[in-house]
């Protein structure tokens, strides 16, 4: 099955093809940093982490491109507020996303370029959208976009601007789709702007938030690239406002298949920093929480569905993912780290399915835990396995892994003269030589580990 990914502008389905053969340009809307991004903000970024891993894992080339939004209304209300330079508001919460983003497993992009790295190329697009008429100037030295001027705006939220509230223009960053409207490319310095302000042809100010991603975009990708994800808050003003600017100073198609991941929920309600109602990874630690029970919990439900994050899922998340490990060790004591093999089950064929089909992944987990289930039952049944089917095995378990990234690398990592004599043991056992078995488990212990004998077979801790 070929790769299908739906794409929000057209509402539909549809096979992914790229620019360039076996190369993949992405662009990701990264965090505003002017606090600690919460779950609901990683719900995205897993989702985008995931889709890159997917592509990777079909041999594409990705080139995933995630801007840092460093100057906008709330960084510069966020250091105002503190009394503190714009640059340690952003370079503080910067590190801190890069640490969770780490910490929780997420491939690292390519670039991540800053907003203020940009302004140049921000100046170059606004000078050319005012020389053609899609832009205007006011007296205080600000530069508005006009929507009427482009006869696609709203193709992307699907809003008629003809059928909607008549405002005056729109200065600030955020606003709903009842209320579209002409919007800020650049504005002139205020007060309370303090000493964030860059000099343009047009006088002196800072960019507004929408143009910002579209210089980006352009400087580390092109005109036209393939991929733009964000989440849904991001369709209307954002992304509706990117393709606007952008395609009025190209004069070509801005971006193929924007992707767009749905709200985290929490108590029902969606999490937001404005409500008051979220969670941060550092709350999540304090919890106890495993980045890998986190990751099951935000990719067990499909990216465009809502999804309720929990902590009372803890338990059952924290279980899931113990599965995924204890049955890695299992095919490690079979053998499987000494056995080369090109072979995967018929197992993984449905799944790469599931995947195929939009990020499928409540069903491709489903397949895979199916799958899993059985081989367990048949490796603790004693049930003969060939070379070939413990190596299929591990290639399919190596395989989803890459893509989910649920097994702890780092958990009690088992030396290989451990697993040797494991392996040894294991063999004793269903000779039912059980004193040579014991004399092994005491050469085990030596080394530092334990082993319990139980129903599923031996199980494998440090001592």
């Amino acid at each position: 099955m070929e790769l299908k990914l739906y794409n929000t502008y057209k509402r539909v389905k549809e096979v992914f093809t790229p620019l360039v053969n076996s190369k993949v340009s992405m662009y990701t809307c990264g965090p505003t940093v002017y606090d600690f991004a919460h779950i609901g903000n990683f719900r995205t970024f897993v989702f985008e982490d995931l889709l890159k891993r997917w592509l990777l894992h079909l041999g594409y080339d990705v080139v995933h491109i995630m801007n840092i939004t460093d100057v906008d209304d709330k960084t510069i209300a966020k250091a105002r507020n503190l009394e503190v330079a714009l640059n340690t508001i952003t370079d503080y919460y910067y590190k801190c996303f890069l640490q969770d983003a780490r910490w929780l497993k997420i491939l690292p992009a390519n670039k991540y370029p800053r907003a203020t790295g940009s302004i140049d190329k921000m100046i170059e697009i606004i000078q050319s959208l005012l020389n053609n008429g899609f832009a205007y100037r006011e007296p205080d030295g600000s530069v508005y976009f006009r929507i009427k001027s482009f006869s696609d705006y709203g193709k992307l939220s699907k809003i008629n601007v003809l059928n909607q509230k008549k405002t005056k223009r729109i200065e600030t960053d955020e606003y709903d789709k009842d209320t579209p409207n002409d919007f800020a490319l650049w504005k002139g310095w205020k007060e309370d702007d303090g000493d964030v302000v860059w000099n343009s042809p047009w006088g002196k100010g800072r960019p507004g938030w929408h143009i910002e991603c579209s210089a980006m975009s352009m400087e580390n990708l092109g005109e036209h690239f393939d991929i733009h994800c964000g989440g849904v808050d991001n369709i209307f003003p954002h992304h509706e406002n990117e393709i606007a600017q952008s395609v009025c100073f190209s004069g070509e198609k801005f971006v193929n298949y924007w992707l767009h991941s749905e709200f985290l929920m929490i108590d029902d309600e969606k999490m937001s920093k404005t409500s008051l109602n979220y969670l941060t990874v550092k709350d999540l630690k304090k919890k106890n929480f495993s980045a890998e029970s986190v990751r099951y919990q935000l990719l067990s439900g499909h990216y465009r569905t809502k999804l309720s994050f929990s902590t009372k899922k803890k338990q059952q998340s924290d279980k899931a993912v113990h599965r995924i490990y204890e049955f890695h060790l299992m095919l490690i004591n079979k053998g499987a780290l000494d056995i080369k093999s090109d072979k995967l089950p018929n197992s993984y064929y449905i799944f790469a399915d599931c995947m195929n089909d939009d990020l499928n992944t409540p069903k491709a987990i489903a397949e895979f835990f199916t799958w899993m289930k059985l081989m367990t039952k048949k490796i603790n049944q004693n049930k003969s396995l060939t070379s070939d089917e413990i190596g299929a095995a591990w290639n399919y378990l190596v395989i989803f892994n890459d893509i989910f990234s649920f097994i702890n690398q780092n958990k009690n990592i088992i030396p290989a003269n451990v697993m040797d004599l494991i392996r040894k043991r294991d063999i004793a056992r269903s000779k039912r030589e059980w004193g040579y078995a014991d004399e092994i488990r005491s050469q085990i212990k030596e080394l530092g580990w334990l082993i319990d004998d139980t129903p599923d077979g031996q199980k494998v801790k440090k001592a």
